[in-house]
């Protein structure tokens, strides 16, 4: 079953595999769980299919999608499975040893996938999101929209730097450089006041003191006695 799909009028892709290493009907089994499905419906049925071509139906399925994205430039929310077949693909043929030196043939099935998505018609994508709107939920685009603002907020929330615990933090390093100084020197620290004087009228007043002093000392110091006045 081919070619009931349009690529040329329906906006979609296409994925094949060759020569599978499996037989056609197994892998129909696979294929008519997701067929006419959406695509996240289709990737929770093959994600939990117990059967051995789930996995296989499943890569075949991712590349289909790939190329729909990548190639087509489609948003990946809006696709489903538009047409999966499997074709019988060259029989490998194989013998088996069996009693009495003869022989059994062992056929080796293959068969060629093909897997079809296209975007879903905006009537239905209407539908679906009235149906996610009644139930709370939202799209898988919007809830990662919605995450990826929520990071950026936090990260610009944390790189915004703290003004006072940064001043805070400086006060407290010269602190511990002045008493690490001090500590070397064998000295105490001493709390010098300010010195608001800002005419030089105090040093002045110290200087003359310092004059009158020294010229009270000269006149209180005794005189020496002339050696000739006691004889």
């Amino acid at each position: 079953m081919s070619g009931l799909i349009d690529l040329d009028v329906i906006a979609g892709a296409k994925a094949t595999l060759r020569y599978g290493r499996l037989s056609a009907s197994k892998a129909r089994v696979v294929l008519n769980l997701i067929r006419d499905e959406d695509l996240a419906l289709a990737r929770d049925r093959l994600r939990f299919c117990e059967r051995g071509a789930a996995e296989v139906v499943s890569k075949v399925l991712e590349s289909a999608v790939a190329n729909a994205t990548n190639n087509e430039q489609l948003d990946a929310d809006e696709l489903y499975v538009a047409e999966c077949w499997a074709d019988e693909g060259p029989v490998l043929k194989r013998w088996r040893p069996r009693a009495r030196g003869r022989a059994t043939r062992i056929h080796k099935q293959t068969c060629h996938i093909t897997v079809i998505v296209a975007q879903l018609s905006p009537e239905e994508l209407e539908m679906r999101e009235a149906r996610l709107a009644a139930s709370g939920s939202q799209t898988a685009a919007a809830a990662r929209a919605a995450r990826v603002a929520a990071s950026r907020a936090a990260d610009t929330g944390d790189d915004e730097p703290d003004a006072e615990t940064d001043l805070d933090e400086a006060e407290v390093i010269e602190a511990v450089a002045a008493v690490g100084t001090d500590a070397d020197a064998g000295t105490e620290p001493e709390a010098v006041a300010p010195d608001d004087d800002t005419d030089g009228d105090d040093d002045v007043e110290t200087i003359e003191a310092s004059d009158s002093d020294i010229s009270g000392a000269e006149a209180a110091e005794p005189e020496a006695a002339d050696p000739e006045e006691k004889n």
